[in-house]
């Protein structure tokens, strides 16, 4: 298995580094088009949520992606140093009390691109997985 890691200081303006980091993985290890904007789209859906919901937009805390890259899978893990969050009581965002807020989407759109996503250590750590 081949690994890289990055670490980045919560600030929303840090996805563009996020984004680098995905476009060199590409490079690096031949990711096919049609599963690189699954990728990008919830890599950074995540990370996004980790700097603003886990760690609240402490520029103190980290935010930290390691990529996994096997034969048949890629996996994104993503952690961060906030409180952490009940994933298994998410609200639905396409019910219809829910359509108009804001926000809530995140998670749905990242399970619905990604091949598994996984919770870890109570919501702080997220385990995207892509197969090739």
């Amino acid at each position: 298995m081949k690994s890289i890691k990055i670490s980045i200081p919560s600030l929303i303006e840090n996805i563009k580094i996020i984004e680098s980091f995905i476009d060199n993985a590409r490079e690096k290890f031949h990711i096919d088009d049609d599963i690189y904007g699954n990728i990008m789209i919830s890599v950074t859906e995540c990370v996004s949520n980790a700097i603003l919901h886990g760690n609240a937009g402490d520029a103190n805390k980290k935010v930290n992606l390691e990529l996994h890259f096997e034969d048949e899978q890629i996996q994104f893990v993503i952690t961060d140093e906030g409180s952490g969050f009940d994933y298994e009581h998410l609200e639905d965002p396409t019910a219809p009390e829910n359509l108009e807020k804001a926000g809530g989407r995140g998670i749905f759109i990242m399970k619905h691109l990604s091949d598994n996503v996984a919770f870890e250590d109570e919501g702080r750590k997220t385990i995207l997985t892509f197969y090739m």
